[in-house]
């Protein structure tokens, strides 16, 4: 606890940078396989994932956040947690296999048997590693999780890649799914060095359990509602159409989730060990707060104004067609980075019941928008989904930070001074866009547009809107963390 803000610092500091080169590579095999790949292949494995992901809320059922979050974790609770992680994945693998025919049923694609049946050997795989990851979560140990992290991303990637180009269609997406769990679980077995003891159930477990039931709820009745659109989509309007929003849909969440996940799984931590200290938990949670909405506000604004050159460059001519599904889905960005930090906040003062209770708030509202857009295809649906996202995520901020000690006031601090910078550069950068020649590639327009929005946000932040102080202070933080 003595050097906790330096280490939490430096964890962020190793996570940022790996997750950095993890999104280079992730973009290089999107850019790779939209040239290799059809709609019609995305939106194969986008009907299993939308069914096989519901499944995954309960692949650890909670375990994970529940032994981060307890103050003191036994050698014996700890292999109590890894037989009962692989117990609930080896339970979802039969669950995903016998199901496979009720998916391609459902969906009246053959197809589907088969890549179920191969994707639900992935729950008993990734659940084999939980307790492992958890244990060098607890030890703050990014800088491993990040060499596995990556290592098992390029293995995943170049397999992904190579079944691409040998011509084995929609498996090259399948294989990604079982490579990248497969190296993963090995990568923490062998870096742990943790043999897990006999099976039995420790005494501490079963509160763990009560702290599980709740986070799992929470993020299954989440899924349903972020994941509904393209269940949906499938059954009524087929592969084409689903795999154009899914790849437009995931191109606008990935940066944010892994922006998400980088900060949160050290916000996290870190905010778990100052739970008694309500005063510290605070200061920590605000700056984790300002930092995700610094660096996510200006990817929405890029995303909503530079959509169709992004779409060219990253998917390639043939996707062109989920260029307007990409910037109708934008304001999301926004959404996801000013509510899913409160789920850090709540997880670590131990309030799930009410993540539980915003969460049934929340599904009905977004369900019946996609619901409602649904006869319209892809388009509507993505119409409905923003506008839904954007109403409610006024009212269920307010709610999360009932009683927390954190004010509304200080998130909207937070968030205004990234806004205003971001407008700045969002006027000069369009303004400097609308200039250019018609004859520029796509790839050189998007160049200049990302060099002027940047060249102008991070001036305006640091100066105008008053941040130099917090990133100033950031700053010697992080070099006394790694000079020490």
């Amino acid at each position: 606890m003595h050097d906790l803000k330096s280490r939490t610092v430096r964890a962020g500091i190793i996570n940022v940078g790996a997750r950095g080169f993890g999104l280079v590579i992730r973009v290089l095999s999107i850019m790779i396989l939209g040239r290799l790949l059809t709609p019609e292949d995305y939106g194969l494995v986008t009907m299993v994932t939308a069914f096989t992901g519901v499944l995954n809320m309960f692949g650890c059922f909670g375990l994970f956040q529940a032994a981060i979050q307890r103050d003191a974790l036994s050698d014996e609770e700890s292999s109590s947690l890894f037989w009962l992680n692989v117990a609930f994945g080896g339970l979802l693998t039969l669950t995903a296999f016998a199901a496979a025919p009720m998916v391609s049923s459902f969906y009246n694609e053959p197809r589907l048997l088969s890549i179920t049946e191969v994707i639900s050997a992935t729950f008993v795989i990734t659940a084999a590693g939980v307790q492992h990851g958890v244990l060098l979560q607890r030890r703050m140990s990014f800088g491993v999780s990040a060499v596995i992290e990556i290592i098992s991303l390029l293995i995943g990637t170049a397999v992904s890649i190579g079944m691409a180009m040998w011509g084995y269609g929609y498996w090259a997406v399948v294989s990604m799914a079982i490579t990248l769990p497969l190296a993963t679980t090995i990568g923490l077995w062998l870096s742990t060095g943790w043999i897990p003891g006999r099976p039995r159930m420790a005494t501490g477990v079963r509160s763990m359990l009560r702290f599980g039931v709740g986070t799992t709820l929470n993020g299954f009745i989440s899924y349903i509602a972020n994941n509904i659109d393209k269940l949906l989509l499938g059954r009524v309007w087929g592969t084409e159409a689903v795999g154009l929003y899914g790849r437009a849909f995931h191109l606008i969440n990935f940066p944010g989730d892994n922006l998400n996940l980088t900060i949160g799984e050290v916000a996290f931590a870190a905010l778990s060990r100052t739970r008694g200290d309500l005063e510290r938990l605070r200061r920590y949670f605000l700056r984790g707060y300002s930092l995700v909405v610094t660096l996510t506000l200006p990817l929405t604004v890029v995303c909503a104004l530079f959509a169709d050159d992004l779409i060219a460059v990253i998917l390639g001519p043939q996707w062109l067609a989920a260029a307007e599904i990409f910037r109708i889905l934008a304001p999301t960005i926004l959404v996801f980075a000013i509510s899913n930090p409160l789920g850090w906040l709540l997880n670590a003062l131990g309030l799930v019941r009410r993540g539980v209770h915003i969460a049934l708030f929340s599904a009905p509202l977004v369900i019946a928008g996609v619901v409602l857009g649904l006869p319209y295809g892809p388009r509507g649906v993505a119409i409905a989904y923003s506008i839904t996202m954007v109403i409610k995520v006024i009212p269920v901020s307010v709610w999360a930070l009932h009683g927390t000690g954190i004010r509304v006031r200080e998130i909207v601090i937070a968030l205004a001074h990234p806004l205003a910078a971001s407008l700045v550069a969002a006027v000069v950068s369009y303004g400097v866009h609308a200039l250019y020649t018609s004859g520029l590639s796509p790839e050189l327009r998007l160049v200049l547009d990302i060099g002027v929005f940047g060249a102008i946000y991070i001036p305006a932040l640091v100066l105008i809107a008053g941040e130099k102080a917090l990133h100033l202070d950031l700053f010697r933080t992080a070099r006394t963390s790694l000079s020490t």
